[in-house]
């Protein structure tokens, strides 16, 4: 079988309205825009509206797709939205973006990847097109942060934001590159470090649960930054040793937004110039598997990213999870 490489071919992103700055949440929790600052490089985070979910911000995000790409949502085969915030349990979050666009003839499936999600879901999505199954494929990352953070918590508090983003996947025309690799990793030894422990079958929805504040993020930041370094620069130096690149290869590195010391870490390690990395945790902070997406949509439309450019994906998150994404810019 001769396998097809995938491009993007689109790209958009949806943020909700309000913005929750440093300044309000130092009278919410005890801390300060000086220390949040200092700490992860986060200045300002969107938070949904009330009765907003995951799959409007997917959705919102996929009609912006579309209309820039000229197309109907008829026309798409398949959506995978990665997320770890899904509306409800079921029915699945790619089941309500469906809906809500009127994609009347796709199918789709949430994908649990956590801050990697939206790596996983865009090599998941190429595979598809790979194999000629099928021709369009729209892989959404969004994530409802606020949902699940304990706002009495300042640990976890200051560091998520709600948003999404939107890749519309192709074949690759004759000569094209596309997608050119990927190197997806997980190890659940990590995963004691960042998790949520109530609402699935270990430890269902109770008076219990709630009262012991299971149903929000819970995080040993000091574990989670240590591995989060290693493995982000870590494979992305891998994937780049595989094709024979250096750092003055790559136009654009789009590392996860977890934390701007993370990145910055992750950065000298690599010998990147910080003109070559993408960077907007300061306006949204963490969205999860929205971080990549918004990054890659906000570098198309400030045209610093042009057709030919080198750009690299990097991810880790809870689970531990972690990747690297190679893709040529085709647009």
């Amino acid at each position: 079988m001769n396998l097809r490489r995938a491009k993007i071919t689109a790209v958009s992103h949806y943020l909700p309205e309000r913005r929750l700055t440093n300044q309000e949440l130092e009278k919410i929790v005890d801390t300060s825009d000086e220390w949040i600052v200092e700490r992860t490089g986060i200045r300002e985070r969107r938070v949904v509206a009330k009765g907003q979910a995951t799959s409007d911000l997917g959705a919102g995000a996929a009609k912006r797709l579309l209309e820039q790409r000229g197309m109907d949502a008829s026309e798409i085969e398949l959506i995978i939205v990665a997320t770890v915030t899904p509306d409800m349990f079921f029915p699945s979050s790619a089941c309500l973006v469906q809906m809500k666009i009127g994609a009347n003839s796709a199918w789709g499936f949430d994908l649990s990847g956590a801050c990697s999600g939206f790596v996983y879901a865009l090599a998941t999505g190429a595979q598809f097109i790979a194999s000629g199954t099928h021709k369009k494929v729209l892989v959404i990352g969004a994530d409802v942060m606020t949902s699940i953070i304990d706002f009495h918590d300042r640990a976890t508090c200051v560091l998520f934001g709600d948003g999404a983003g939107a890749v519309l996947l192709e074949p690759a025309e004759e000569g094209e590159q596309g997608i050119i690799d990927f190197i997806l990793r997980c190890d659940g030894v990590g995963g004691k470090f960042l998790y949520m422990p109530g609402g699935g079958s270990l430890n269902p929805s109770s008076p219990e649960t709630v009262a012991k504040n299971m149903h929000y993020v819970h995080q040993d930041g000091r574990n989670v930054f240590k591995f989060a370094v290693r493995g982000m620069a870590d494979i992305s130096e891998q994937i780049m040793a595989k094709h024979g690149l250096s750092a003055s290869d790559l136009k654009l590195y789009i590392p996860h937004q977890a934390n701007l010391r993370i990145i910055k870490a992750a950065v000298e390690k690599m010998g990147l110039h910080e003109r070559q990395v993408a960077v907007n945790i300061d306006r949204y902070a963490n969205t999860t598997a929205g971080t990549i997406p918004i990054c890659l949509s906000e570098a198309v439309e400030s045209k610093q990213i042009q057709r030919k450019d080198l750009i690299l994906l990097a991810s880790f998150g809870a689970g531990f999870t972690w990747g690297s994404l190679l893709l040529r810019w085709e647009n």
